[in-house]
């Protein structure tokens, strides 16, 4: 039997190396760059992790933010919306060993998803890809600049639309990005991850 079906949901918990072990060691590997620490997720979690709220991870990868949100935080609901279908494949399988309820993935690029229905957001810059050569997760989606500045534009506009009081969360994202009317309210991880609130 293997160490990873010893491991209670705690023990997972514990630390990023044991959160690793959901998944296969190719994930593992890429993870280190392109997955949100635990430590980031507890303090995303303490700003949007109002009670009933319903989060949007956009770009949520093999799950590991909404993983750790679901756990901490088990009154908000937490949805993932990733693109590339085996990663969503890995975030189901770390789910159902975690046995979290309140956490749901999606198959699409986020411009088929609908952020009126969420109440906040969080984004470790997934759009980065596209202008970034040397650490995309792979090859089996488009990059190009062209992509980078029309998911920006998207997004921008999408948030721009939200109500007051919606919150955004950012992780190693510029704030240009965020629309003009949200305020910034926190800074934190040597100003990396940022929190922001619609007025």
């Amino acid at each position: 039997m293997s160490s990873k079906t010893l491991l209670s949901v705690e023990q997972y918990l514990r630390s990023d190396n044991d959160f690793d072990e959901l998944y296969p060691e190719h994930i593992q590997f890429i993870g280190r760059r392109h997955w949100t620490p635990i430590h980031i997720a507890k303090l995303v979690i303490e700003f949007l992790g109002d009670e009933n709220a319903k989060i949007l991870d956009i770009g949520s990868g093999v799950g590991k933010f909404c993983l750790t949100v679901g756990y901490y935080a088990p009154n908000v609901e937490i949805v993932g919306v990733e693109q590339r279908k085996y990663l969503i494949n890995h975030a189901l399988r770390a789910q159902k060993k975690l046995g979290l309820k309140n956490v749901s993935f999606i198959n699409k690029n986020f411009t088929q998803i609908n952020l009126h229905e969420y109440t906040h957001f969080y984004f470790f810059n997934s759009f980065f890809e596209n202008i970034d050569g040397v650490d995309r997760i792979d090859e089996t989606i488009d990059y190009s600049e062209a992509l980078y500045e029309y998911y920006v534009r998207y997004l921008y506009k999408g948030l721009q639309e939200m109500p007051p009081g919606t919150k955004i969360a950012t992780f190693h994202t510029l704030d240009d990005e965020i629309p003009r009317g949200y305020k910034l309210v926190e800074k934190h991880a040597n100003d990396d991850l940022k929190f922001w609130i619609k007025q």
